[in-house]
């Protein structure tokens, strides 16, 4: 998928669309996606700008995009909202800088109706920047904002 039909899935725009291709998916199991990080990111200009590096929140955002990428492409979930319920586990190993290619990888753990839970990791040149456990919610009421 490229960013075109990301966004045609997710509500998420610029500044905080983190996904820009998958590589991977396969429905209700895993999904590799990847967001190239460049010295233009918005949240550079305060995180820090004499030692720009990706926050940490914005990593776990990222691993919940490609997350409800996965979740939403199931057909029982298609133009719904999926939204993050819950962190757990969260472990930050290194720092993302600019020019970094960011590999999120993310697979189900477990699903019970609307809501479930996913094992999230973050790599960098296949080192592990970032794991954790992230609580979905998929938001199926007709009444959209």
């Amino acid at each position: 998928m490229d960013a075109q039909a990301v966004m045609e899935l997710i509500p998420n725009r610029y500044p905080i669309c983190y996904i820009d291709y998958v590589e991977d998916l396969i429905l209700g199991e895993k999904i590799t996606a990847v967001k190239n990080v460049t010295i233009n990111e918005s949240f550079f200009q305060g995180h820090f700008p004499k030692n720009p590096v990706m926050p940490g929140v914005l990593i776990i955002e990222a691993l919940a995009q490609a997350a409800s990428i996965m979740i939403l492409k199931d057909p029982n979930f298609l133009n719904n909202t999926a939204y993050l319920g819950a962190i757990h586990n969260a472990r930050f190993r290194q720092v993302v800088r600019s020019a970094d290619v960011l590999q999120l990888e993310v697979t189900m753990d477990n699903q019970k109706e609307n809501m479930g839970i996913v094992k999230a990791k973050a790599l960098v040149e296949g080192k592990k920047v970032c794991t954790a456990e992230l609580m979905f919610i998929v938001d199926q009421s007709k009444d959209k904002i």
